[in-house]
This record gives C-alpha cells, structure tokens and sequence, in this order.
C-alpha cells in the first residue's frame, strides 16, 4: 500500500516568466493511479504561518502568502509568486510533515510533491519557496513527534537552503548526496556533504551510499528519517551530471528505506528534482520511485 499525499494545488498554471512547469505534479499522480499498486490518497492541510515563520524569516513568509515578494526574489525563485503558489506552497509543505506524521503509523509515506531544498531564511531559491524539509524537521521535534531526524538528500544538486537552514542543531542531521559541479555554485555547509564527480554510473554510486550511510544511522541514531529522493540523478535528467538508470534509481530507493525500516525506523520521502523535455517521462520516474519504496517498506511490514 503506497500512502502519498496530494492536493489540486500541487498543480498552477504555467508561469508568466521562467522556465518551471508544474504540469509533472499532474502526470506523477496519473501515473501513480494507471499502476496496479494499491493506494490511498491524503489531502494534506497548509502548513500554518507560524511554523513557516519559524524556520523563514516572518516578513519573507508574509510576503508569500500576501503573494507580494519583490521581483528580485521571484527571479531567484524562478518563477513570479501568485496567490495560487502561496497556497501551493503551503500545501506541499503540509504534505512533507503529513507524510512524516503518517509514517510513523505505516512505516512509510510519501508527498507527491516538495523537498524544496534551496529555499533559504529569507529568500526562495532554485523553483524552491519555503523549505518543507527544515519546516516539516522543526515542527515534528518542536510538538515532540520526534527527537533526532536524519535528512537524507539524494537530489542532483547540493540542498544547500536546508543545510543552512538547519546548521548547529544537534537534533537534526543533514546529508547531502550530489554532483559536486552542479548547481550551486556556492556550496552550504551539510552535517555531511559528499561532493559526486560527473557521469558517476550506479555500481560506484551504491558503493559510496553503502559506505556512508550505516555509519550516520548508527551514530546519530535517529528515530526518523525525511527523505529528498529527486530523480535528477538519472542519465537522461536535463540538469544532471550523474548517470543512473532506472533500475540504478530504484535500488537507491529500496537501499535507503530498507535501512530505515531494519532499524524500525518511520520514511518520509518528498518529490525532489527531475527535469525534462517530455514531462510524462520525468512523472513516470517519480512514480517508480515512491512505487518502489512502498513495496519495500511491505516487506518489513509483514
């Protein structure tokens, strides 16, 4: 049973300048519903504006949701902030902490959107305008839902807002997975940062997943895991430098769920990057990818 959460405004109409389309949020869940997995859609609620504005600066956060953010910030964004994306944006930032609420019920859960992993204290960044992996990691410890969170970011490019966003607490650590000649230029500073060369295939990859990863679980030892699971690594992927295949993504996938669940351990897994000139195709691997780590998390339901 794959469990995802989802909301109509997950979708906006194309920008009146940038490049971002949203129409792949559509063509995930299309896909997730032509598969013959079972599944069960969860409408997430906004998340509220005082837990944005602890994690954001409070006057940055207003602005969004009056859908009044200065020029020179939606460039930085990528795309003019309307009043549709300040709900959007609330919405998806609900769905990351609903996806974490329900895991710990179900072992595993998803949103079929976010890990917005550049926005920063005061700005968006990189099609990222409030960072749901710092919000949703404070509100799940500041309510007591968890007490140490490991965020495991596979994305192509660096999650440098939430590195930043997050630095010097104790209580959370950051991984960051990348190419380390993409995008940013300017690298923030994660609990841990492994900077990937271009073109790295799968069999290397899953080397260096399997040597960094069981040492962050069993040292930091964390009771809940959120999980970046962009498929911007793949060969294909238009702003990548790495090159896995599909079944290479898939494995990733089941390797870091798998060591979640061993240690019986609840997954949260947000959207990420994943670009294209066919949209449909990028959909589809986002969909293999959440398929995958439902059918994984099965196994040690059981």
């Amino acid at each position: 049973m794959l469990h995802v959460f989802h909301h109509a405004d997950y979708m906006a109409p194309a920008p009146e300048r940038g490049t971002f389309r949203f129409d792949k949020y559509y063509l995930v869940m299309e896909e997730l519903r032509g598969s013959a997995a079972a599944m069960t859609v969860h409408a997430p609620q906004p998340m509220p504006r005082d837990w944005l504005a602890q994690i954001h600066c409070p006057d940055y956060v207003d602005s969004v949701l009056s859908a009044n953010v200065p020029y020179e910030k939606e460039r930085r964004i990528g795309f003019p902030v309307t009043p549709h994306i300040a709900s959007r944006v609330q919405h998806t930032n609900g769905g990351t902490w609903g996806a974490a609420i329900l895991a710990r019920q179900t072992g595993y859960a998803a949103n079929s959107a976010a890990g917005s992993h550049h926005a920063l204290h005061d700005t968006g960044a990189g099609y990222c305008v409030f960072n749901d992996l710092a919000v949703a990691a404070n509100r799940l410890i500041a309510e007591g839902d968890a007490q140490r969170i490991l965020i495991v970011d596979l994305d192509v490019h660096q999650g440098d807002g939430t590195a930043s966003l997050l630095a010097g607490r104790s209580d959370v650590f950051t991984l960051s997975v990348h190419a380390e000649k993409n995008f940013p230029v300017r690298k923030a500073r994660s609990s841990l940062d492994i900077g990937l060369p271009d073109n790295l295939g799968d069999d290397a990859y899953m080397t260096e997943l399997q040597r960094i990863l069981p040492p962050i679980f069993d040292d930091f030892a964390p009771d809940m895991i959120l999980y970046q699971a962009g498929v911007d690594p793949h060969m294909d992927d238009r702003l990548g430098r790495l090159a896995l295949s599909d079944n290479g993504l898939e494995t990733r996938d089941r390797l870091v769920v798998r060591m979640a669940r061993q240690r019986g351990l609840p997954i949260a897994s947000a959207l990420g990057g994943g670009y294209g000139k066919d949209q449909q195709v990028v959909a589809a691997r986002h969909a293999r990818s959440m398929l995958a780590m439902a059918d994984e998390n099965m196994k040690w339901n059981e």
